[in-house]
C-alpha cells in the first residue's frame, strides 16, 4: 500500500493543488459550470489536500459558518486514486481539525452517491433530496464530542 500524506493548508498555499483536482472531478468529470467551483469560502477556508508519491490526488475543505458549526466541501479523489481509502484519510483528518477548533457539529452537501461514505463515519442525512449543480444532494449533519 502506498503512503498517503495529509497536508491542512489556508488557501494561498493549497489553491493550485486543490482547484487542478476540482477541475477534474467537478468540472470535467460531473459536468459542473466551472463558474461555480470556486466560491468566496474558499479564501477563508481551510484545505486538506492528499499527495500520494508527490502527486496531490485528493482534496476537501472546511468552512467555519461562525455558529459552532462548520461545513465540509468540495471533497474529491481523483478517479484513478478512488478506492484506496485516500477519502476517508481526508475526512479523518477534517474531524480532527473541527474538533481542535471546538466545533460542535459538522454539515455536509453530499452526492447521494458517497452518501454511504459519510455514513459510514457517522454523518446522517437531514432535510429532502436537492439538485446543486445539476447533481442530487442531501444534507448530511454529524455532531462532535467532546
Amino acid at each position: 500500500m502506498k503512503t498517503i500524506e495529509i497536508f491542512l493548508l489556508p488557501w494561498e498555499r493549497a489553491s493550485e493543488a486543490a482547484y487542478s483536482i476540482r477541475k477534474q472531478v467537478f468540472i470535467e468529470e460531473q459536468g459542473v459550470p466551472e463558474a461555480l467551483e470556486l466560491d468566496e469560502y474558499d479564501p477563508s477556508a481551510m484545505h486538506v489536500l492528499a499527495h500520494q508519491d508527490g502527486q496531490c490526488v485528493g482534496t476537501a475543505r472546511l468552512v467555519d459558518l461562525d455558529n459552532g458549526q462548520a461545513q465540509i466541501g468540495r471533497m474529491a479523489v481523483l478517479a484513478n486514486f478512488r478506492g484506496q481509502n485516500i477519502g476517508r484519510q481526508i475526512l479523518e483528518k477534517l474531524l480532527l481539525t473541527a474538533k481542535s477548533k471546538d466545533f460542535s457539529s459538522l454539515i455536509l452537501h453530499s452526492q447521494l452517491t458517497a452518501m454511504p461514505f459519510y455514513e459510514k463515519l457517522g454523518f446522517v442525512a437531514t432535510g429532502q433530496t436537492y439538485n446543486e449543480a445539476g447533481i442530487p444532494h442531501r444534507n448530511m449533519m454529524l455532531i462532535l464530542s467532546k
